[in-house]
């Protein structure tokens, strides 16, 4: 058995996730598209994670013009801007302390977040032209889990749960 797999030995308690709301088929994504993955929501249906979207936290509206980040360079720090140039830093710092207070409150150790993601981006996102090329870094929220020592995934690392119409 793996640690991203819930079973906890008896009297310990099954790791906490918090999950990216988009994930869970919420209407929270750039462009108001639903977007649910199989093994998030049986998390969800567990009761062991909590769905979260910073962007929402932080204040910017479903739908919106997507974002990217923006490499800062020396003495400079990195800015979210979205597509008409609007930088959206400060929603996106707002929403990333947020989803940490509300992960912390749920008792979250991990995290399963969606990839690419100017938030929830873990080890590769957009690399601010909008041009659909990805570099190495993380996105907003998932620097800050990281930084408060939650172990962060995307989708692509949990298994997908088995069917419960599946007989062997």
């Amino acid at each position: 058995m793996n640690e991203r797999e819930i079973p906890a030995a008896p009297g310990q308690q099954p790791v906490r996730y918090v999950v990216s709301a988009c994930l869970a088929g919420i209407h929270s994504r750039y462009n108001g598209e639903r977007k649910a993955h199989e093994a998030v929501l049986d998390l969800i249906r567990r009761g062991v994670a909590l769905p979260v979207c910073p962007e929402q936290l932080g204040g910017l509206p479903t739908p919106r013009p997507p974002c990217e980040i923006l490499p800062g360079g020396p003495g400079c720090p990195a800015r979210v801007l979205n597509r008409l140039g609007v930088d959206q830093s400060a929603e996106f710092r707002l929403g990333a302390e947020e989803g940490l207070r509300l992960a912390r409150l749920f008792g979250a150790t991990h995290a399963v977040l969606k990839a690419g993601s100017p938030s929830c981006g873990s080890g590769q996102v957009y690399d601010g032209t909008f041009s659909g090329r990805r570099v190495p870094g993380d996105g907003v929220f998932a620097a800050v889990l990281k930084a408060a020592g939650v172990r962060v995934m995307d989708e692509s690392d949990l298994p997908l749960p088995p069917a419960e119409d599946a007989r062997p």
